[in-house]
Formats: C-alpha cells, structure tokens, sequence
C-alpha cells in the first residue's frame, strides 16, 4: 500500500493543524495498489513528530478518550475486590510486663492485655458468579473471617475456606449470587515485553490501576528472596505496593494471568505475580479440599554454568565435568530422594522422559505431581547415565 499524493497533502496539513496540542485524530485516504482504490483511514497525528499513525496501532479509540488499559480495567475492575482482615496478635512478654514490680518501676499500672488486635487490607478477584474469591494467603493468614468489598460499595463477610501458604495463595467464598468475575488467561506462554495491569486497593486507595510490562518470566523464589515459597514468579514494573497483594495482574485483553503479591517489601520498581495456572490449580485444590499437599522430594539444587562448576568443585569433594544441567548439590537424610538413592553430585537429565534443564523446571514437574506417585529421573553420576524412581512425600510445611 502506498499514499497517494491526496493523503500526503492533507497529512502535512493535519500536522500544522493539530501544533502543540497533544494527539489529534482525523482521516486521510489511502490509495491501495491490489484493489486500485482510495480507502478513508482514521488516523492519530502527534504534533511536532511528523508523525501519522493509524489509530489501530495506538490502542486509542475514535473518540481519542479510551485505550485497551481503560476497556480492560472496565471489563474487570467489577470483580476486584477489598479484603479487610481482623486477627489477634499476641503480644510479646506480657507475663513479665505485668509484674506489679516492674509496672511500678515504668511507671505504669495498667496491665498489659494478653493479645493485641491486628487489622490489614489486601485485594481479591471474584472468580465465580456465586462468590468465589481468591487473595494471597498473607492476607488472610490466621483469621477465619473477612470483610470483602465490592467496588459498587457492597460488602459481605467472607469464609477463609483454604490458606497455602507454600504458594502464598487463598481462597474465601461469599455468600452472593449473579456476581462480577474475571476471566483467567493463560500464563504459560508469557513473554518479556508484553502488556501488564494491575488493579487493587495499595495503601488503602481503592481500585488504583498501575500498569506496565512483563519485565521476565520464571523467576524462581529462591531468586526473588523468598525460598520457603514454590512458586515461578511472574516480574513485573507495573507499581505492587502492600495492599495490592491478591489482586490481579492482566493482559492486554482484560483476561487475568497473575496474582500480585508484595512480597518484597525492599522492591523498588518491580513487582511479582504468581501465575494464575499456577494459583488457580491451588485454588480448586482449596475449594475442594480445604488444603493442599505439595510433593516434596527432598534435594537441593542448582542451575550448572561455568562459573558454579568452578565454585562447586572448589567448595565441595565433587568434581563435576559438565557446565550445563541441573545439579544436586545436596540430599535430605531420611527423604524421598534420599531413599530412592539419590546422591550430591548427580545431575538430572530428564523427569518422566522429559528433558530437563533447570532447576526450576524440576521445581514446575514436581508440583504438578501428586503425592505417591513415583517419578522416573534420570541422572548422569560421574559420566554414567542411571534411573531413579522416587515417590515424593507431602511437603514438610512446618520444618519451612
């Protein structure tokens, strides 16, 4: 397609048209060398730029007042709701406080209550029409109940009906019917670059959209600094602040991909999600069960490059050969690994016939496992390829 000597006349003249005062919308025709014919475009004019863009690559609308942020906050921001948690905190030391002696030497002779009341505020997303809702596990952590507000100003009390809190995920019903919900999208084909939303209530400022990219996918919890988790954490720079935790991060097209967790309280400019394949796979787990069992084998591992064969060898007895792989470099005495034979030193190569290359991707096969059934991992101990079979055990949550 190429423009005509019309189209070129009236873009200048637009560009002189719209000056300083920001984008400005009209049509111009251009000529079509297939069809041998003018063809009335809509087009955007960035004053000062030189430039004249069709409008369908700027997400703005014709009315020049809407963009593809503003139709998905609209489409979703219904079933983002407020949660607001009560519980009782013990405080530290009151027995001793509360010796009439040491009132006296303070200066102070009221006594020191047992618990203090606690209050916080996260975010949810309504998943069902009949009240089904989904929140980070640290945001109703030890509380039974919940407040949960709807943007259009309704409030319910809220069941806590499953906490994980290896995933940091939730899960609360409402009693409610023909309720706002989201739509999941799909997490595991995210890439760098794309589109993200997040909608939630940070500070206490409700329905606050940020918005902003996918900075990387996978991010292993160990990587994001918090290894008691089992999540590939989804990074990203759209603003997550304490209060946007549970609420959702979204795609260009309004459909939910991530949970968003301030689980960082030292992040400056980034933000994580956990994947909504991920929490939503918990969450039924929860609605169904009440809890989760996470398979657990027992190893410690890392990712093999150059420079941690070099620092493994140095710090350890093993002498590792290979620069690529995923090494054990540590097994759990009485563990599932452990007693299917599993050694430091051994690297894994596949899980199930599956080839396998990072530490993560055993972290992802493992989950997606259940307990008891065995898995099939195959190693290369000192150059020579062997089988294991390892039936993972429910993950040991209060040894952390």
């Amino acid at each position: 397609m190429s423009l005509s000597f019309k189209s070129l006349t009236t873009a200048l003249i637009l560009l002189v048209i719209g000056g300083a005062a920001g984008w400005w919308g009209s049509r111009f025709s251009v000529y079509s060398r297939s069809s041998d014919e003018f063809t009335t475009v809509p087009v955007i004019v960035q004053p000062g730029s030189g430039l004249v863009i069709p409008k369908a690559t700027t997400g703005l609308s014709e009315n020049n007042d809407r963009n593809f942020i503003a139709s998905a906050v609209e489409k979703v921001g219904p079933a983002v709701v407020r949660i607001n948690a009560t519980r009782k905190v013990a405080n530290r030391l009151p027995g001793a406080f509360n010796n009439p002696l040491l009132r006296r030497f303070f200066g102070s002779e009221q006594q020191i209550p047992e618990e203090r009341i606690e209050r916080g505020t996260g975010s949810g997303f309504i998943l069902t029409p009949d009240g089904r809702v989904l929140t980070n596990a640290h945001v109703v952590a030890d509380t039974n109940t919940v407040q949960v507000t709807l943007k259009d100003g309704r409030s319910f009390e809220g069941k806590v009906v499953g906490v994980d809190a290896v995933t940091d995920v939730a899960v609360v019903k409402i009693k409610a019917n023909n309720l706002p919900a989201v739509k999941l999208g799909n997490s595991r084909n995210l890439s760098p670059g794309q589109w993200a939303i997040a909608i939630g209530n940070p500070l206490g400022l409700d329905n606050t959209v940020t918005v902003g990219i996918i900075s990387a996918t996978d991010r292993s919890s160990a990587q994001v600094g918090v290894p008691d988790k089992r999540v590939n954490f989804i990074q990203t720079d759209a603003a997550i602040n304490p209060g946007n935790s549970g609420g959702p991060l979204l795609n260009a097209e309004g459909e939910v991909i991530g949970v968003n967790t301030a689980i960082r309280s030292d992040a400056q400019g980034l933000g994580f999600a956990i994947p909504i394949d991920t929490a939503a796979r918990i969450a039924n787990k929860l609605f169904t069960r009440g809890s989760v069992d996470h398979p657990f084998l027992g190893i410690q591992m890392v990712d093999l490059t150059p420079a941690t064969k070099e620092d493994v060898n140095q710090e350890t007895n093993l002498n590792i050969q290979q620069e690529r792989g995923v090494l054990i470099v540590r097994v759990i005495r009485r563990s599932p690994s452990h007693r299917a034979g599993l050694r430091e030193g051994d690297i894994i190569q596949k899980i199930d016939g599956k080839q396998i290359r990072k530490a993560s991707e055993v972290q992802e096969r493992v989950e997606s496992s259940d307990v008891g059934v065995v898995l099939k991992m195959e190693v290369n101990r000192n150059g020579k390829v062997e089988t294991f079979k390892v039936t993972p055990e429910a993950f040991p949550v209060n040894e952390g």
